[in-house]
């Protein structure tokens, strides 16, 4: 069976998820059988189908399960986010098709995704230049300032696409000092290290977290910057030595921040003990343990779950944000929370499928470093969401309300798939004896 058409028989049951799951709410909120929001559902299945049609033009080989995962993940999102308000649902697909253009305009502009490695250290400044102007000019919302004021009373959110640069930045640096970084040449501390002019962006790297967590009041943009460093540096060198290190540095680090950051005080102390202050800091995270358990293990489904009152107002602050996943629980309950899960989990199997086919160190690098992106990011808001982790303001990626996230996680799906398009081409160029291109 050829690729694309795979991939068209798993999109076909993850773009009826969305569509049923819109169906479904829209009946919860009259009571009535009703088809729910139409062009919406409709508008949403063409901008994959046309992503489908482009990649079977111009990325024939390309893995056929991203987009289909994709696809269910942000039906899902769409449905609970049509249930908490319809207008939400409407400019969500408005943004998804937006994302739709920029797939597409990448896979067909960008056939060659090797040619940003010459341009890493412009890149890597550039990331810089967006989280500064974040810092200078930001908005400051619910304590973190991460985003900035457009026209028209829209905000965007840069700090989303300065972490793909970052990773770009990191897949270039690492694939050129991989091998000086990998093989230690003095010991201090009692420990084999690297040089330390090796090791000085490490340190950097660790300083720069910290002062984004000071400067824009965000504990989770930190975590989601500095996990995503640790990973792709022992995707580069093979050593957990550096991660163990990291680790440790980035604790100390925390410990220090926490001691020090009113607001970063709070969300800790609201982690430890939600229900010390049930009706203040504590609410937020009060409700979203309500919603879990109120979802049993299978849900009353699509809208039917007391998430939203009886004059529209959402029970959980934020829940069409950092809350969406206690939607998910409270109306799908264990098995449709769990089905979530397993969907970035099958995400992150085949991007670092990806990596592990590419056939150069700064492919595997940059789709082991754009998977890493997406799986730690869902991680750490799920973790706060089931209080594994202390709650932070990152987005679930393709489910959350937002429109920088949704058009850069589009982005990054379009990298790893030309990626992955050019190492399954490769591979049959060497078989029939073509050159590489």
């Amino acid at each position: 069976m050829r690729l694309r058409t795979r991939e068209m028989y798993f999109l076909v049951p993850g773009l009826l998820l969305g569509i049923l799951g819109l169906a479904a709410a829209a009946s919860a909120r009259t009571d009535t059988l009703q088809a729910g929001p139409w062009q919406t559902a409709l508008g949403v299945a063409m901008v994959f189908v046309v992503m489908h049609a482009v990649l079977r033009l111009r990325a024939p080989y390309s893995d056929p399960y991203l987009v289909p995962i994709m696809a269910a993940l942000t039906g899902i999102g769409l449905a609970e986010l049509y249930r908490i308000d319809p207008a939400l649902a409407g400019e969500q697909a408005l943004w998804m098709t937006l994302g739709g253009i920029v797939f597409c305009a990448i896979i067909v502009f960008l056939p060659d995704h090797r040619v940003l490695e010459r341009y890493r250290y412009v890149i890597g400044l550039t990331a810089v230049g967006l989280l500064v102007a974040t810092m200078v000019f930001g908005t400051t919302v619910n304590g973190s300032r991460l985003w900035i004021s457009v026209g028209g009373g829209q905000r965007v959110q840069l700090g989303e696409l300065a972490k793909v640069l970052v990773v770009i930045f990191l897949a270039g640096y690492l694939r050129e000092k991989r091998e000086v970084l990998a093989i230690p040449t003095e010991r201090r501390f009692g420990m084999n290290l690297p040089a330390f002019r090796h090791m000085a962006p490490i340190l950097l790297f660790w300083g720069l977290a910290l002062v984004v967590v000071v400067a824009l009041n965000d504990f989770g943009t930190a975590l989601l910057f500095f996990g995503v460093f640790l990973a792709m540096l022992y995707l580069a060198t093979g050593r957990a030595l550096y991660v163990g290190l990291g680790m440790g540095m980035f604790v100390a680090g925390s410990l220090f921040i926490w001691a020090t950051v009113p607001r970063i005080a709070v969300r800790v102390g609201s982690w430890l003990n939600p229900f010390g202050d049930a009706q203040g800091n504590g609410y937020q995270m009060v409700q979203s343990l309500y919603a879990l358990a109120d979802g049993g293990l299978v849900g009353p489904g699509f809208g039917r779950a007391l998430l939203v009152t009886p004059g529209g107002t959402p029970r959980i602050p934020e829940l069409q944000t950092d809350f969406i996943f206690s939607a998910v629980a409270d109306d799908l309950g264990f098995v449709g929370s769990v089905g979530v899960m397993l969907l970035f989990v099958l995400f992150m199997a085949r991007g670092f499928a990806i990596a592990t086919a590419a056939r150069d160190g700064f492919s595997k690098l940059l789709a082991g470093g754009l998977t890493a992106v997406v799986g730690l990011q869902a991680f750490i808001i799920i973790g706060g969401i089931v209080r594994l982790v202390p709650l932070t303001g990152v987005t679930l990626p393709f489910m959350s309300y937002g429109g920088s996230s949704v058009v850069v996680n589009f982005g990054i799906v379009a990298i790893l798939l030309i990626i992955s398009q050019r190492s399954r081409q490769g591979l049959i160029d060497a078989v029939h004896g073509a050159p590489a291109a």
